[in-house]
């Protein structure tokens, strides 16, 4: 077998603790968060905070920080794709009671 070289950058274990220790936090938060009723929020902030938990495993962890150009785009255009069918199914979603008879 033959190896290949790292290319890409490689973090410092500073770095790696640091968001280590911010996804621990965010978890923290996130349990907090649910046994405080925020109403219609409730959704809203789980969804914020595990977006940016997300992002911080993407980043730095997937290593997409440190990777070229065309990577970032196609992360990009990824969520971008994302967001668009978020939108479809919760504009199909909210306007179902809009019609009182089903079929009319």
């Amino acid at each position: 077998m033959r190896s290949e070289p790292i290319t890409g950058e490689v973090l410092s274990r500073k770095t790696d603790a640091t968001v280590f220790i911010a996804l621990l936090c965010l978890t923290a938060i996130t349990a907090l968060v649910s046994f405080v009723d925020l109403g219609r929020f409730n959704t809203f902030a789980a969804l914020a905070i595990a977006g940016i938990k997300a992002t911080l495993v993407a980043m730095f962890f997937m290593g997409v920080i440190h990777s070229p150009r065309l990577t970032r785009v196609i992360v990009a255009a990824s969520l971008l794709w994302l967001a668009i069918m978020l939108m479809l199914t919760l504009g199909d979603y909210l306007t179902r009671g809009w019609v009182p008879y089903p079929g009319k």
